[in-house]
């Protein structure tokens, strides 16, 4: 009876389903099934992430202030402005985020690089079957076919590469000595899809996870091959996979291949000929025009663009609470520099007075009427995509620039100024600031970049922090220079071989003593670092450098009716973002961090506050 009863119940089933556009009639499974080779190069186009670190970075660095909190510039202001995000505080202030999981907090950076790498593993894998087999799901495959193989195969394991080394980044203490690699966490390097349910994962050290990224990334290096891409600067193209190795390398103190690889990256080109050009216009209408010309395709220098699902431009703009204000923002856009030092402006709803490098003028948003802060709209604004333009719906989208010649110069520099190269290090500068001077209308204060002028400036820079109170923000430096430990984050800058074919030769490191940081190159690394903070505010790269430099930061913020300051120090644990709380739950070893010690309550300010004027 009960075969029979499940018979008849399986049957009026049926006729139930067929009767409904037939829509179970098709497979429940989602998952894509790659016969082909051209299958599995279109896929490439997801084996990146859709997520944006700049907000869970950029929030954790000396880019951006807490409005809030006493003013900075002693303007008489203070807010009352509710973040954008209920983590951002949480980022701010170096906790544990487990206010919110969105795109743009640790939550999405996680899965946004690990769901590029599961696109990645699902390519390689069918990869290695067609290249066991000879074939595909159309037959044999042709030289072509075995081309265009290779060409995937290169790019998968390369963007695999860059994934799991963004995540070090975020999740990571930094690349340091080989014993400290030992001993610091690392994250589970993912290199099969996933079968199972949950599946538990080793977290292993820093040591084995960077050997997997370099495994990769050199393996695939070789085999990227523009020619198989409609569009090659949504890929790791030759520029940017090389570029991707020059900064991979500039992080390990391996300053020679750095080097290399940043040439390779220029293919013998001029860099000064495919450097930003926005400087050059004058005739953007809508501040949007900015953004969209700055990462446009059709800019030789933009070698890797990457589209994000993020609303982090929203959060200076319909905020404000947390932006690139008071030191902030004289220490980054809208600060004094070695060569633009006189280039002085005023604001004329202030009368503040301020030196700028003349090449941002009219190029920055602002929100509040600059009260709240100032953004390069060429870095940080917000590109709509539209599905319902009568309801006004749709989703916003941040255009990165991943890989640029802009910042593969200053790599190049950095590299060669740490190597005792000055004069070459120095070119690579004057090359970015000469570049900065392009059409501009105020250009009698802006004088030539020299090396006595980086002695000069980046000098007395570090002079007015050993000299004043390093909380004063009315001083001159406004944090341009800091105190950079580089040797203590990473005591061992090692010289590695290239043989005649262009590989790195393993196990041929040599420590180099001579690479380390010394009086005479520390003006010129003070100006690699203030540069790089220009080139790359808003994106949240800052917080790498500041890692990697072991730059030590204050932030002060206000929570209720009390202002703290909280101080993240060299090598402090925080330096690694906790890893998401979602995953933590699920069973993963979290971060050991220390929390976010207070470094010192802020007296009462109530004397300055004022009605804010509307």
């Amino acid at each position: 009876m009960k075969a029979k009863y499940f018979s008849i119940a399986a049957g009026l089933l049926l006729m139930a389903l067929s009767s409904c556009n037939d829509f179970l009639d098709k497979t429940p499974d989602t998952r894509v099934y790659l016969v082909n080779v051209e299958q599995l190069r279109q896929l490439m186009v997801d084996g990146y992430m859709g997520t944006n670190i700049a907000q869970t970075c950029e929030l954790s660095t000396d880019n951006v202030v807490d409005n809030n909190a006493p003013p900075t510039l002693k303007t008489g202001m203070r807010y009352n402005l509710k973040a954008y995000s209920l983590a951002d505080e949480q980022l701010f202030s170096w906790e544990d985020v487990n206010k919110a999981n969105d795109n743009d907090t640790p939550s999405g950076v996680w899965s946004g690089c690990y769901g590029a790498i599961a696109v990645c593993n699902a390519v390689l894998e069918r990869v290695a079957e067609f290249e066991a087999a000879g074939a595909d799901a159309n037959g044999e495959l042709s030289e072509d076919d075995k081309a265009k193989l290779n060409a995937v195969k290169g790019e998968a394991l390369v963007s695999r590469a860059f994934h799991h080394w963004m995540l070090a980044q975020v999740f990571c203490m930094p690349y340091g000595t080989d014993a400290q690699n030992q001993e610091y966490q690392g994250l589970p390097y993912i290199t099969e899809p996933e079968t199972l349910v949950n599946p538990q994962y080793e977290r292993g050290n820093l040591a084995d996870f960077y050997e997997k990224i370099e495994k990769d990334l050199l393996e695939g290096l070789p085999l990227i091959n523009n020619l198989y891409y409609e569009v090659p600067k949504y890929h790791f193209n030759k520029q940017a996979a090389n570029a991707f190795a020059a900064r991979f390398y500039l992080f390990e103190r391996k300053y020679n291949l750095a080097v290399h690889f940043a040439n390779e990256a220029f293919q013998g080109a001029d860099p000064s000929t495919l450097l930003n050009d926005i400087w050059r216009h004058d005739d953007f209408y809508y501040i949007s025009d900015i953004g969209r010309h700055a990462t446009s395709i059709e800019r030789p220098g933009n070698w890797m663009l990457v589209s994000s699902y993020s609303t982090w431009w929203r959060c200076f703009v319909s905020s404000g609470r947390f932006a690139c204000n008071g030191v902030a923002k004289r220490g980054t856009i809208q600060g004094p520099g070695p060569s633009w030092e006189d280039c002085k402006y005023t604001n004329s709803r202030t009368g503040e007075k301020f030196s700028m490098n003349p090449s941002y003028n009219g190029f920055c948003g602002t929100a509040g009427g600059a009260d709240y802060g100032t953004y390069y709209a060429g870095n940080c604004f917000e590109q709509f995509e539209y599905t319902d333009k009568l309801a006004g719906i749709g989703y916003c989208h941040e255009i990165r620039a991943e890989f640029t010649a802009e910042e593969t110069l200053l790599v190049r520099a950095e590299a060669y100024i740490m190597m005792g190269m000055l004069n070459e290090g120095f070119a690579d500068l004057h090359t970015w600031d000469e570049n900065h001077r392009n059409n501009l209308n105020q250009t009698s204060a802006y004088r030539e970049l020299t090396m006595s002028l980086i002695n000069r400036f980046y000098t007395n820079s570090m002079n007015d922090v050993n000299l004043q109170n390093e909380n004063d923000p009315l001083n001159y430096n406004f944090g341009i220079a800091k105190p950079i430990h580089i040797d203590e984050v990473c005591a061992t800058p090692k010289h590695y071989d290239i043989d005649e074919t262009g590989k790195v030769v393993a196990n041929s490191g040599q420590v180099m003593d001579s690479w380390k940081l010394t009086p005479e190159k520390l003006p010129y690394l003070q100006c690699v670092q203030h540069f790089r903070r220009m080139e790359l505010v808003h994106t949240g790269m800052r917080w790498l450098d500041i890692k990697r430099f072991g730059l030590e930061i204050r932030h002060t913020v206000r929570r209720g009716d009390d202002t703290f300051t909280y101080k993240l120090e060299k090598l402090d644990k925080r330096y690694a973002i906790q890893i998401p709380y979602q995953t933590i739950v699920a069973g993963f070893e979290p971060n050991k961090r220390a929390e976010s010690p207070v470094d010192a309550k802020v007296e009462d300010t109530s004397a300055y506050i004022v009605p804010v004027q509307e």
